[in-house]
């Protein structure tokens, strides 16, 4: 959708993306067999399809996110607000925006796929916390002693994207709870430069970190679902 609005063809899905969608969209159509089957009287089956046809659509937005941010870093080339013009100012807005919205979907969308771990596997993470993120449902697949395999392969890609997924965690936590995350270093700058004209924050060091903070989603998402259509071929027969 943001391409052609930016004047560009669709995207094709390639490397960890479309690995991630091809595991995903596996399971909807594992969920479909067994609900012709089954007929799924307690609608389990399609309430799961439908939660992972939720986090498809939510991968595809926060890679949509990277990417328009990314187009619109490359149409800033000064260092200050004081400096732009008009139209410069209104490409940072942009690439701000799309900033903002791709580091708080990364986790929004693991937490999704917590909800549909929880469900999948029956961790009861409820019991532990009523209003759990998908961390805490990580935890539990060591707490519980079920599914380690899975469980020990989404630490290590946690631990993989520890410091990038750290300063993502923190900026989403100063948006949503306390002030905008760039008015947080203009106060900064302001404090240190007084009287001088504030610079803006490291474009190209935040970007790194929302593509290393996608990559880590993709990756999860993929040896989740994976993991998953093994499971459940391997249960059923089929």
């Amino acid at each position: 959708m943001l391409r052609s609005l930016l004047g560009e063809p669709p995207r094709e899905n390639e490397g960890l993306l479309k690995d991630a969608i091809d595991a995903m969209v596996q399971l909807t159509k594992l969920l479909q067999k067994e609900t012709e089957l089954h007929k799924d009287p307690t609608h389990d089956f399609r309430k799961l399809e439908i939660w992972t046809l939720g986090l498809i659509a939510s991968l595809d937005e926060l890679e949509q996110c990277l990417h328009a941010a990314s187009f619109f870093r490359k149409k800033v080339v000064h260092d200050s607000e004081q400096d732009m013009d008009p139209a410069e100012r209104g490409d940072y807005a942009r690439y701000v925006f799309f900033y903002k919205d791709g580091f708080i979907r990364v986790f929004a969308t693991l937490d999704k796929l917590g909800t549909v771990l929880n469900e999948l596997f029956d961790l009861k993470t409820s019991k532990v916390k009523a209003h759990f993120s998908y961390f805490t449902v990580l935890r539990q697949f060591r707490y519980m002693k079920v599914h380690m395999e899975l469980g020990d392969r989404l630490v290590a890609i946690k631990e993989k994207y520890k410091e990038p997924l750290a300063l993502l965690r923190q900026r989403r936590n100063t948006e949503i709870h306390y002030m905008n995350s760039e008015m947080k270093d203009d106060l900064w700058q302001r404090h240190q430069t007084l009287h001088g004209k504030i610079e803006l924050e490291d474009l190209d060091r935040h970007l790194h970190d929302l593509e290393q903070g996608y990559l880590m989603v993709c990756e999860t998402l993929e040896a989740s679902f994976s993991y998953a259509n093994q499971r459940w071929k391997k249960v059923s027969g089929r």
